[in-house]
């Protein structure tokens, strides 16, 4: 699905959106989880919740790199509504996701192009609402500064990540003020060189460990 150290998106929060066709009524509700088992979780909440639908077509992938995937038509005609659904998460390169389509039949069948269209229009529009989350290797940064120093170097740091695809960690206080930010690896030459320009050459980053963290798309 993706390769180096480019890793599928996410969504920041769930997301629902109903649309009718011929008098069915199809609910598509997608959260983000973190595990199989927490997918699981949801979607024997909404089925529980859910208990009077006809059906509660779900599909799901997981893992940091999306290397698993399954999906459900849970009775509707094989192939028309799990997968389809499936499809959907794909082709947006998205991971560590759940969706589940619930549907009410209005009385009208469909016929396998129709329910395979409706289960992936689901999906899609759903998603049109969702807020993205791309992931990314970054590596910790550091600066140590003097207490008088930390207010001007924190709205510094906090205008650069917002402009660098970085992100701002956690501040530490003691005798200096130490502050962090989470980097991409080829920003890390630039931020050097603004921190260098900001301080006189007198703030040097110090480069730490790397991790996987959830930036707004």
């Amino acid at each position: 699905m993706t390769s180096g150290s480019s890793y599928p998106a996410t969504i920041a929060a769930a997301v629902e959106k109903e649309i009718v066709i011929k008098k069915s009524r199809f609910i598509a509700r997608i959260e983000p989880v973190r595990s199989v088992p927490e997918a699981e979780a949801v979607i024997a909440g909404i089925r529980k919740r859910a208990w009077d639908a006809g059906h509660n077509c779900t599909a799901m992938i997981t893992g940091l790199r999306g290397d698993q995937a399954r999906s459900s038509d849970d009775g509707e005609p094989s192939g028309t509504a799990g997968v389809p659904m499936l499809e959907v998460l794909l082709r947006r390169e998205l991971t560590d996701v759940v969706a589940v389509v619930t549907r009410y039949w209005g009385g009208v069948k469909l016929g396998a192009g129709g329910l395979v269209r409706a289960y992936s229009s689901a999906v899609s529009e759903a998603l049109d609402g969702a807020s993205l989350l791309r992931r990314e290797s970054l590596k910790q940064v550091t600066i140590e500064v003097a207490h008088a120093d930390a207010g001007r170097f924190d709205n510094l740091l906090r205008e650069w990540v917002a402009q660098h695809g970085s992100t701002l960690g956690s501040p530490l206080y003691g005798a200096t003020a130490v502050l962090e930010a989470w980097v991409p690896a080829e920003e890390l030459d630039r931020l050097s060189a603004d921190l260098a320009a900001a301080s006189g050459g007198a703030v040097l980053p110090v480069f730490g460990g790397e991790r996987i963290v959830d930036v707004p798309a």
